[in-house]
């Protein structure tokens, strides 16, 4: 099964499943809620999942399939290479991760490996992954403020937004580069679009 919003990749993808004869394409969704009930009435073997989707995105759609299917085969595909969003696929079920530049061999090698009950986690993405670690994981009002910070907000208006006063927001500013390994706001906002903490809309 393909889980894509861009119509243009998913006809990319059914044609590159087409030239396949041990590969057949089953079903199609748009959307990770269309993705659920789709898994439901077909059980593909393997799923090529979109992370970035609107509604009901790729990791709550995994999640959701493999809590129901604990033997779903799913792979992560992606435009993104951040660490965290790596993680977020794998912890809510994945059992690949691919980018989407990926080239046509080895996102087939990547279905067969998965379907034989592999991970198909590449080179570069396992390096990617395991280059932070050391970092305790932000608080949901750390992300809230980095995003209001990747905006462009300063204090004043990130204290504003979320309800709280400037002396508490420059704490969790400080906690943020703490975490991140950061030397400023700036390289804080960076570094968490690298590893795809945040991502700008």
């Amino acid at each position: 099964m393909i889980v894509d919003d861009h119509p243009i990749y998913r006809d990319g993808l059914r044609s590159l499943l087409s030239v396949h004869d041990d590969l057949e394409l089953v079903a199609e969704a748009s959307d990770g809620g269309a993705a659920v009930a789709l898994f439901r009435t077909h059980r593909p073997d393997v799923t090529l999942m979109d992370l970035s989707m609107p509604e009901l995105g790729g990791v709550d759609a995994i999640d959701i399939i493999t809590t129901e299917f604990s033997s779903a085969r799913i792979i992560a595909l992606t435009t993104y290479e951040g660490d965290a969003d790596i993680r977020r696929a794998l912890e809510a079920g994945a059992r690949g991760y691919l980018l989407k530049s990926a080239v046509r061999q080895q996102l087939t090698d990547a279905i067969h490996l998965v379907h034989r009950g592999g991970q198909a986690l590449p080179a570069e993405v396992a390096k990617r992954l395991g280059q932070f670690t050391a970092h305790a994981e932000l608080t949901a009002r750390e992300l809230e403020v980095l995003q209001l910070l990747a905006k462009g907000y300063r204090n004043r208006m990130v204290a504003e937004a979320i309800g709280r006063t400037e002396a508490t927001v420059k704490v969790h500013v400080l906690h943020i580069l703490q975490k991140l390994g950061a030397d400023d706001r700036t390289e804080a906002v960076t570094v968490a679009l690298q590893r795809g903490i945040i991502h700008l809309a």
